[in-house]
């Protein structure tokens, strides 16, 4: 047949079989172990680069053994025929292991709070077998952030923090650790999202990093790296029941944290000056508030502190705090439960029918703030006595405590699972208290002890 569709046709076939000729002339020979620059990716130079500061870390915890039987039967028949078996069984030592980064030439090591909780004696193995004991400088629960302490006159590699503002949704990402004791594991993954907000049986926690990336117990702790080996957040968490779910720490949250632990040990809880409570439908209505603005209400700005410094005004509604929508006043307390002093925040408020931003610096809360809480929130004047509990001095009349029935003289001894035995502790029971409903309270009154609820609001 000739024509010119089957011209065509023959001018594509040519065109095509020298193509296949010339990829044949030029294309490369198959991959030959003289050529390993082929497997040398970027994650292959990030471990080889970032391997050696990760360390795995080992915890003992000395625990009193119970007795399987119970508590010792009173009866002569036992005492004659089973003693032995109530006899006091000795305390055994429990092991748990983590992960951790060597962040500087001081051996000092950065891993997770929960990796350390209530450890006896905890020592770290490094890359090349070296094990050496180490010391806590330094523990926070609210952002689950430790820091230790190598103590050995050696030599230690260590990697600087990188920063994690510039993370991209999307971005490779490689975690090292020891899931299962496994040592110096490597998992890789992409960035699945940021600013995440996880709640976990005693916390939540806001602004996480969400990645791919295989975390498994035992990784808590261990380094989060970008493609260029920068180290960008710290392995904290798996989401329950679920595959390709992992969470980290932002490393300029835990770079704050860490100057903070270093320099005093704990992270001072701090203030912007202003106190919250939640928009109900009833406010809405009464602020005439669009549906599209959520957030906090402002509803008190302190004399002198940072917010009234920087143009807060009591009714305006707190919107978004460094870019997180705000959906109620515990949540915003939770955010600054996380908050370091000096801190520099972007609040985006609505005011007068236009939002706009402001910056505010957050400060330190004085220590003696405790016993102005108690009496703001519960309505009770307090005073330590004899450094173990906290006797009720007045009952402020129409107050929540004087619903519930607390009188002068009543011994306060706990506020929602804390024990009040210090400055200290009752300062952070008072600031554990903003935004929330109610206060479950411990008060012994002459013998007797009892547990009652104080409504908040």
């Amino acid at each position: 047949m000739t024509g010119p569709k089957s011209t065509r046709f023959r001018s594509r076939t040519t065109r095509a079989l020298g193509l296949v000729v010339l990829s044949t002339l030029v294309a490369p020979g198959p991959t030959t172990a003289g050529e390993p620059f082929l497997r040398r990716t970027a994650t292959v130079e990030v471990v080889e680069q970032a391997g050696p500061v990760v360390v795995n870390i080992t915890t003992e915890r000395v625990v009193q053994s119970q007795n399987p039987f119970g508590s010792r039967p009173k009866h002569p028949l036992f005492d004659q025929y089973f003693n032995d078996l109530f006899e006091p069984r000795a305390p055994r030592t429990v092991q748990n292991l983590g992960s951790g980064v060597i962040i500087n030439s001081q051996g000092h090591v950065l891993t997770n709070e929960h990796v350390v909780a209530r450890a006896s004696r905890i020592f770290i193995t490094l890359a090349d077998g070296r094990e050496i004991e180490v010391e806590v400088v330094g523990a926070d629960p609210t952002n689950d952030i430790a820091v230790l302490k190598a103590e050995t006159a050696d030599d230690l590699p260590w990697i600087e923090p990188g920063t994690s503002s510039d993370v991209m949704v999307g971005e490779p990402v490689i975690a090292i650790g020891n899931p299962f004791g496994l040592s110096n594991s490597v998992t890789t993954g992409v960035i699945s999202a940021v600013n995440r907000s996880v709640r976990t049986s005693e916390h939540t926690f806001h602004g996480f990093l969400q990645t791919d990336a295989s975390i498994n117990p035992g990784n808590s702790g261990g380094p989060l790296l970008n493609a260029e080996g920068s180290l960008i957040g710290i392995n904290t968490a798996i989401y329950s029941g679920a595959e390709g779910i992992g969470f980290a720490i932002p490393i300029d949250v835990a770079k704050r944290v860490v100057a903070e632990l270093i320099e005093h040990g704990e992270v001072l809880p701090v203030t912007l000056g202003i106190d919250f409570q939640d928009l109900d439908p009833a406010l809405r209505g009464v602020m005439h508030l669009p549906a599209s603005v959520r957030g906090a209400l402002i509803n008190r700005v302190h004399p002198s502190g940072p917010a009234e410094a920087a143009g807060v005004r009591r009714g305006d509604v707190l919107a978004k705090l460094d870019g997180r929508k705000i959906i109620s006043a515990r949540q915003l307390f939770e955010i600054l439960e996380t908050t370091t002093p000096n801190q520099e925040l972007n609040l985006e408020l609505w005011r007068d029918g236009r939002s706009f931003l402001q910056s505010v610096v957050a400060t330190e809360i004085p220590e003696n703030v405790g016993g102005e809480l108690a009496s703001r929130l519960l309505g009770v004047g307090l005073a330590l006595r004899e450094q173990s509990y906290y006797a009720i001095t007045r009952v402020r009349r129409g107050s929540a405590a004087a619903q519930v029935g607390l009188q002068q003289g009543d011994l306060l001894l706990g506020v929602n699972g804390l024990h009040l035995d210090s400055e200290a502790a009752l300062r952070r029971a008072m600031l554990n208290l903003r935004g929330r409903e109610r206060a479950l309270v411990v008060v012994q009154r002459g013998p007797g002890r009892y547990h009652l609820t104080i409504p908040l609001r």
